[in-house]
């Protein structure tokens, strides 16, 4: 898991727009650093993984994990979820978050990879909504895990 800290977002350092907060993680008692948008227009957040820390010939899942407040506003016009491998490859999602259940961890997937002797270099996984710039709220960012499917 990439946790909110370790994603570079846009404007996260000012208090006008983001807030830091913890969150107890599921099922513990471990509390985690989470970024609470509180009002944006330009939504921006990316981080890149060296793919040399995953197993070889493994088939790998992105997602992204986050929660709307009961208060989300402005989630009607879709957002993009990303990913670049190394060698170009390239696997995008829009999604519309407007219609997903608020106060839940929600789970974007925006795909899967095979790690292989020739994807070597950093994985670039990004989340932006800038296409439309709406004002937008409400949007709690756990991070991003890259998970194996086998």
């Amino acid at each position: 898991m990439l946790f909110a800290r370790d994603l570079l977002i846009s404007w996260v350092e000012d208090q006008r727009y983001w807030h830091w907060s913890y969150q107890k993680e599921t099922n513990s008692d471990v509390l985690i650093d989470v970024a609470e948008l509180l009002a944006v227009c330009w939504l921006e957040m990316r981080v890149k993984f060296n793919v040399k820390k995953l197993s070889p010939k493994t088939l790998y899942g992105v997602v992204f994990v986050f929660k709307l407040t009961n208060e989300a506003y402005g989630w009607d016009i879709p957002v993009n979820f990303g990913f670049t491998l190394p060698n170009g490859y390239k696997v995008e999602l829009k999604e519309t978050l407007m219609t997903k259940p608020k106060g839940v961890w929600i789970e974007i997937p925006v795909g899967e990879f095979t790690t292989s002797s020739e994807i070597v270099g950093e994985l670039d996984i990004y989340c932006h909504q800038y296409d439309v710039l709406t004002w937008k709220g409400g949007l709690i960012i756990k991070g991003v895990s890259i998970l194996p499917k086998n």
